[in-house]
């Protein structure tokens, strides 16, 4: 973006902040869809209390503590250093987890699903915040405590909003029987900017309604709901990328000069100070040791979302806007660079990495849906298991459970009943939960000595 832009090789002169607020507004929404619906629900529910403590008061405590920070050190006036605050107080899901699996690293426990649900729900406060300390700016008559009844109502057709346009979305999903599977990623495309809509019409928060629709659609079943989901997490992904293209357009280095320290004691502000303490004091209540909460303070990557939000400010005329816009530069750049590379390692240094397992790719896929009580499951035949040796016919498997591939080595094996298993042989079953346990035990089984 840079490169291209007005002081680049490319001479593309971009500085229309509105157009940049309506693309970022469109990538906001299906960025933070996409961070509700690939939220596994099973796995986020125990750690939801925590998660939604880092999503609100913990996006506050940053944005607060930066806010004062950028008053004291720079001379923000204490609204200015709030909107900058506001602006960087939200993590970026995305940027984490595809670093993580880039360098084969996962967490342990429940910090990946912690990091995840506070990701994918912290954008809509910070969304919040950010206009809240603009109208601040922009209209002295409104009082802070009129920011409480603002949050209650914003959040709370929001969340309504969601519940009511899920279920909707869901009810059509399930009964529209279009001609191409290809149109179903158009058709939540339209429902996804629908809810949107009619959510901020009704004065509510509409970014909170899309992430409660993503992660209520996510945790039901639909018609191609694989096929749907892998299309939207393109779209995140395009959304992201437009951004980062929009910001480097946006930047005119020769302005970045005067702001360099600013920017960069902003970043490392925000590293080393703002979101530490607002973890620690956030997760206080809860039982997480140390080592765990020093990597969730650590993992606070920024991303595309403050660099939508910064165009907010350029389009409302609030003073100071340009130097914002600029400092955020700086924040996602060092946050990128510091925070995103050395994320491996300082898992490593706290203790807290797994081995990341890839997950296999075969060339079927399984979509479930109503009328189908069954699940798709790779099981392995460990060594000296007692179905090694023998053919599928001989292991008497229910009637139930399907074996519809075998992976064996880099091969792949459409079986039949005098198939012989081996050990170390992945097996494909279709089946019902209680039958995969049953044969999963079976596997287990070893041969006696």
């Amino acid at each position: 973006g840079m490169l291209a832009g007005t002081e680049g090789l490319g001479g593309i002169y971009f500085a229309n902040p509105w157009f940049a607020k309506s693309i970022g507004i469109i990538a906001l929404i299906f960025i933070i869809f996409y961070g509700g619906l690939d939220t596994e629900w099973g796995k986020i529910r125990p750690v939801m209390p925590e998660g939604i403590v880092l999503a609100t008061f913990g996006v506050l405590l940053t944005a607060a503590i930066v806010g004062y920070f950028s008053m004291l050190v720079f001379k923000f006036s204490l609204l200015e250093g709030m909107l900058l605050g506001s602006i960087i107080s939200s993590t970026d899901a995305a940027a984490v987890f595809s670093i993580l699996r880039s360098k084969r690293v996962s967490l342990k426990g429940s910090l990946r699903p912690l990091l995840e649900f506070e990701s994918g729900s912290n954008d809509p406060m910070a969304v919040f915040l950010t206009i809240s300390f603009i109208s601040f700016l922009m209209n002295k008559d409104i009082k802070p405590l009129g920011l409480i009844p603002m949050f209650v109502i914003d959040m709370g057709i929001g969340i309504l909003m969601g519940i009511i346009m899920s279920k909707i979305i869901l009810f059509i999903l399930k009964r529209l029987k279009l001609d191409s599977i290809g149109l179903y990623p158009v058709l939540t495309i339209s429902l996804v900017l629908l809810t949107y809509s009619l959510t901020v019409v009704l004065k509510g928060n509409g970014f909170m309604a899309v992430y409660i629709v993503g992660l209520l659609a996510g945790k039901h079943g639909f018609l191609y709901k694989n096929t749907v989901v892998k299309f939207h997490e393109g779209l995140a992904w395009l959304m992201q990328i437009t951004m980062f293209l929009t910001l480097g357009l946006f930047v005119f280095p020769s302005q970045l000069k005067p702001i360099i320290s600013i920017g960069i004691l902003t970043a490392f502000a925000l590293m080393f100070l703002a979101r530490p303490i607002s973890v620690f004091l956030c997760l206080a209540p809860f039982k997480i040791n140390l080592r765990e909460k020093l990597m969730v303070s650590w993992v606070g990557l920024r991303g595309a979302v403050p660099i939508i939000l910064a165009t907010f400010p350029l389009l409302a005329n609030v003073p100071q806007a340009t130097m914002i816009f600029n400092i955020i530069f700086f924040v996602v750049l060092a946050s990128v660079i510091i925070q995103g590379t050395s994320i491996p390692f300082v898992s490593k240094i706290l203790k807290v990495n797994t081995p990341l397992t890839e997950k296999r790719r075969y060339p079927l896929e399984f979509e479930k849906t109503e009328g189908i009580d069954a699940n798709l499951m790779d099981l392995i035949v460990p060594y000296n298991s007692i179905a090694e040796g023998k053919t599928i016919s001989e292991l008497n498997i229910s009637r139930k459970s399907l074996i519809v591939l075998i992976a064996r080595g880099e091969e792949f094996i459409v079986p039949n009943g005098s198939t012989m298993i081996e050990s170390g042989d992945v097996l494909l079953v279709l089946a019902k939960e209680e039958e995969l346990e049953k044969l999963q035990k079976t596997l287990a089984t070893l041969k006696p000595k």
